[in-house]
């Protein structure tokens, strides 16, 4: 089974009171509830880590190698200036797809940035929840097509 370490950067463990109008109302844990279910019945199985701290977030992407098929990265604030974030991930053997749940190219300029985004797979946002999940079904198309050949 593909197994995805989804891994949310600061101010994600606030989901659902932080800027509502931005970021909606469910919080984190019910956010990786869905997503779990999501990746369940798409046949992916979906672990999950967030932190406040950026050598913490460095420390789990490490730890993907060897243990995790692929990462989903929300890096939040991270994104526009965290290039320690891009090296770890450029460290591993491990693809990511990096998510927001708002649209960072409609936001403040220094938002549509991301220095992240180039040492993943591709970059999804704009869509809430809806991103995370286009994000395993990514996966899951590209572990089906692996396995088919």
């Amino acid at each position: 089974m593909t197994k995805v370490l989804v891994i949310n950067g600061p101010n994600l463990n606030i989901l659902g009171t932080r800027e509502p109008q931005i970021y909606g109302r469910t919080s984190l844990a019910k956010l990786e509830e869905m997503v779990a279910e999501k990746a369940s019945e798409l046949g992916l199985e979906a672990d999950f880590f967030q932190s406040n701290h950026e050598g913490a977030v460095i420390d789990a992407i490490h730890a993907t190698e060897g243990k995790f098929d692929w990462i989903i990265l929300n890096p939040a604030a991270f994104t526009h200036y965290s290039y320690a974030v891009h090296d770890a991930l450029k460290g591993v053997d491990v693809p990511a797809v990096e998510v927001h749940l708002s649209n960072i190219h409609a936001r403040e300029g220094f938002r549509s940035h991301s220095v992240t985004a180039p040492a993943c797979r591709g970059q999804i946002c704009g869509f809430g929840i809806e991103s995370y999940y286009m994000a395993l079904h990514y996966i899951k198309m590209v572990s089906s097509e692996k396995e088919e050949s």
